[in-house]
């Protein structure tokens, strides 16, 4: 009985170890199974993210290719580029002042917009401080041309109107803009806007008007002990002063505030919220950014030299005041994007944007373009001062002040038009 027993355990024995060992092939298969399939998918991972990047399959001509299709036939307002070759075209064959004179002012509006398409690109590679220096620099850089321009041609007067006309159309005719078509738009409801933002705006615009105001009133008081150098050092102190405070400025926003500062804390608007986690994707790459930006710089200081240098010749000939010129004509050009861009945002019911976009390029203008022609035409042996005359700088003064309260006006001047009609 033993002897039988002791084959069978065996046999069973046996069994059970090919069974054991079946299972661990079997594991073993599925295992390798699994690597494969995962090594497989991590190729296929692998390709996709290789193959995403589109210059790294796209050829270099393809690249330069697809660059001016978006930077220059993306946009309708491109259509107005070929003014300025037709200007200097005019201005070699025919040399007329006044047809001179508007077509470069007809040719600089499109570049003034892409100027500011190009900077906003720069600014998704450079960050945050960068992208706020770039935007600094580059927002205004039309109104800045001009003005170093007109400064060479000694021209003062017409630089002081220049910048005058470009912070009251930001204030008046963009902002004012804006809020009319947005309550078109959105008349059955009210438009918001984050007060707090609106308040730290309205007094770092009240300061840069205060260094504005204190060479004019101190003009026309008469209480210089050396009249003229008197307000020529406090228009030199005074931009300094002002150039360091707007730097500081820079430096608070960018570094102490939060990225998303437009952004309203109520949770009542949802599409600001919508708006503000929005992510945006650059259009094209760094270098391509930063080679428009410099071919676009260079031929708006191309078409800046006959703009200004057609300024008299196109008063005389057209009978138009050389003031109405400065403050109506080229701001409406230099403030070209702004304008666009405040209206579409206020037309999404995006009013912080707005406000962002027309109060902050009004901020960059008094704070940052005005003080630095001042030691621009200091550097170049140039009287440039900030004395902009009394009824100008009363005007400024009074429609810093007013901006806010013409705002619920005009809202309410639409919604009363809509309800009659």
């Amino acid at each position: 009985m033993s002897h039988c027993k002791v084959p069978a355990l065996i046999e069973a024995q046996v069994e059970m170890g090919s069974v054991n060992e079946l299972e661990h092939k079997s594991l073993f298969r599925k295992e390798e199974d699994a690597t494969q399939a995962k090594a497989a998918s991590l190729m296929e991972q692998g390709s996709l993210s290789l193959s995403f990047p589109e210059h790294a399959t796209k050829s270099p001509k393809n690249s330069v290719l697809r660059s001016i299709k978006i930077v220059i036939f993306s946009n309708k307002l491109n259509m107005l580029l070929p003014f300025g070759p037709l200007a200097i075209l005019v201005h070699y064959m025919i040399d007329s002042k006044g047809w001179v004179f508007l077509l470069s002012l007809i040719g600089i509006t499109p570049l003034a917009e892409r100027l500011g398409y190009a900077t906003e690109q720069l600014a998704f590679y450079t960050g945050p401080t960068v992208g706020g220096l770039l935007n600094a620099t580059f927002g205004n850089v039309t109104e800045l041309i001009i003005s170093i321009f007109a400064l060479k041609n000694g021209m003062i007067r017409v630089v002081q109107l220049t910048l005058l006309g470009s912070i009251l159309s930001n204030m008046l005719l963009v902002l004012g803009c804006a809020f009319f078509c947005g309550g078109l738009v959105f008349y059955q409801k009210d438009q918001v806007f984050d007060k707090g933002i609106a308040v730290v705006n309205s007094g770092l615009l009240l300061m840069a008007v205060m260094g504005i105001l204190f060479p004019a009133v101190l003009h026309y008081t008469h209480s210089e002990v050396h009249a003229g150098s008197s307000e020529m050092a406090l228009s030199r102190f005074s931009s300094c002063i002002m150039l360091i405070a707007y730097a500081a400025y820079l430096f608070f926003q960018l570094k102490s505030q939060s990225n998303n500062s437009y952004c309203p804390l109520e949770e009542e608007t949802n599409q600001n919220e919508e708006t503000c986690g929005e992510d945006e994707d650059p259009e094209i790459s760094k270098w391509e950014a930063i080679i428009w930006l410099s071919i676009l710089t260079a031929w708006v200081s191309l078409l800046s030299g006959y703009l200004v240098d057609a300024i008299e010749g196109a008063s005389v000939s057209w009978n138009i005041p050389i003031a109405f010129i400065s403050v109506i004509l080229l701001p409406i050009v230099g403030n070209a994007a702004e304008h666009a861009g405040a209206i579409m945002f206020a037309m999404k019911d995006k009013l912080d944007l707005s406000l962002g976009v027309a109060i902050g390029s009004s901020i960059q203008i008094s704070m940052f373009v005005v003080p630095f022609c001042v030691v621009i035409g200091w550097i170049m042996g140039e009287q440039m001062d900030l004395n902009f005359q009394l009824f100008e700088t009363a005007m400024l003064f009074i429609t810093m002040l007013y901006k806010y309260r013409g705002r619920e006006s005009v809202v309410k001047q639409v919604e009363r038009i809509l309800q009659v009609n």
